[in-house]
């Protein structure tokens, strides 16, 4: 038997001001997207927003259901949005936050553990790492420079390039 040990490397800043402008942008377009997120159950906007290697930002935000749990979290509405609008483009980046009605998220937002796993398996498609923002409405951002960070564990599986 073996003990290993895991280390994370992120970057955490103290706000999101500190972020360079185009994190900073990416940030704003997903405040945008957890604005007009479907929410009226728990009252918890998620908002993503995916920079895509030709400059586009797919944008995402939960789609609540009464029928539970029939919704979509925000993370995997962009990224499968940017798969099939832009199916030839990479993600590079993904930026995530929320707003809540209980009152002001002063805490990075991390993405739930079936989000991980569609971020991790889109870097894996692509062949490119996916850096993650994750903000709340103040405070410090955590910014990490692969989705593998999120998931060290993933589940994998290869198919041959003809059934993809």
């Amino acid at each position: 038997m073996q003990h290993r040990t895991l280390t994370l490397n992120y970057l955490e800043l103290d706000s999101p001001s500190d972020l360079p402008a185009q994190d900073l942008e990416l940030l704003h377009s997903a405040r945008n997207a957890a604005i007009d997120a479907y929410a009226p159950y728990s009252g918890f906007r998620v908002g993503a927003a995916v920079l895509l290697d030709d400059g586009t930002v797919v944008k995402g935000n939960n789609q609540e259901n009464a029928a539970f749990p029939s919704g979509l979290c925000a993370e995997r509405v962009a990224l499968f949005a940017a798969a099939a609008q832009y199916p030839a483009q990479k993600v590079v980046a993904i930026a995530i936050t929320a707003i809540s009605r209980e009152g002001e998220i002063n805490e990075p937002i991390p993405p739930c553990g079936a989000c991980r796993q569609v971020m991790q398996e889109t870097e894996s498609r692509t062949g490119q790492s996916l850096r993650v923002i994750m903000a709340g409405n103040a405070g410090k951002v955590i910014i990490l420079d692969s989705a593998a960070n999120l998931l060290p564990f993933a589940f994998t599986f290869k198919i041959s390039p003809n059934e993809s």
